[in-house]
């Protein structure tokens, strides 16, 4: 199993603060049976700064002292990118990690409150750059929560959007368990990733958010989501049933 976003590189963002941190994370998610995970730092995000080869650098380092602990897990590099007006610039100036060699595939991260007024902008040039926006977590958007159809936008762009795995399980509370649920049926999200951070706070659950996927709608399902996360990895093609529309009442709240 392929883990598309995790904070596991230690003393760089919000995630794992020690290397022991960052060593627990990775035989918890062994225990998950995840084999693979694309390290996805925090970047631009007003808070963090994370480029491209300072990533590589601690993805090699972390690589190695888990191969010396014989912890057989393979890590990639990645980020988890805030957008701004300056990313296309970023790219140019090699500082952006996608999550595949081909530089098609890259996540991108919304405020949690808002979606800003350039986003459509910037998606489309990205798209015409022939780049695929990835949009994390937007069941955890506030704006989305309220109208998770505004995402049908982007969708129809060819953007792509990744669900994380606590949300679907009740880690978040219930209006963003509500609009993964319906995500998932409405096929608005085409993988599933952890958006881990550690063991006591913020943890994989990705086993579990597969479990009940399956129950709800089938191992068809879960193989499917899974196998978008190897796509996107290896900088392939994604093949995913069509979106449709989630029946607005469902979300009004008088």
């Amino acid at each position: 199993m392929i883990d598309l976003h995790c904070h596991i590189l230690p003393g760089i963002d919000d995630g794992a603060q020690t290397l022991e941190d960052s060593v627990e994370m990775a035989q918890v998610a062994l225990e998950q049976g995840i084999t693979h995970i694309l390290c996805t730092p925090h970047h631009n995000n007003g808070k963090f700064i994370n480029p491209k080869a300072e990533v590589i650098t601690h993805v090699a380092k972390l690589q190695a002292i888990l191969d010396e602990r014989k912890l057989d897990l393979t890590l990639l590099e990645g980020q988890e990118i805030r957008i701004t007006g300056d990313l296309l610039t970023e790219i140019a100036n090699d500082r952006i990690l996608f999550t595949d060699l081909n530089n098609q595939y890259l996540l991108l991260e919304l405020p949690t409150q808002d979606v800003p007024h350039y986003t459509e902008k910037l998606f489309y040039n990205l798209r015409v750059a022939g780049k695929t926006p990835i949009i994390v977590h937007p069941e955890r958007n506030a704006k989305f929560r309220e109208d998770p159809n505004q995402l049908l936008a982007y969708l129809e762009m060819g953007c792509l959007a990744q669900l994380t795995a606590p949300s679907y399980i009740g880690k978040f509370g219930s209006s963003i368990q509500k609009t993964a649920y319906e995500m998932v049926k409405h096929n608005f999200v085409q993988m599933v990733a952890s958006d881990a951070h550690g063991v006591k706070k913020r943890n994989f659950y990705l086993k579990e958010a597969f479990v009940q996927i399956e129950k709800d709608f089938g191992k068809e399902k879960v193989a499917l989501l899974q196998q978008v996360a190897k796509d996107l990895v290896n900088g392939d093609a994604v093949s995913y049933p069509s979106f449709f529309p989630i029946r607005q009442h469902k979300f009004k709240l008088f």
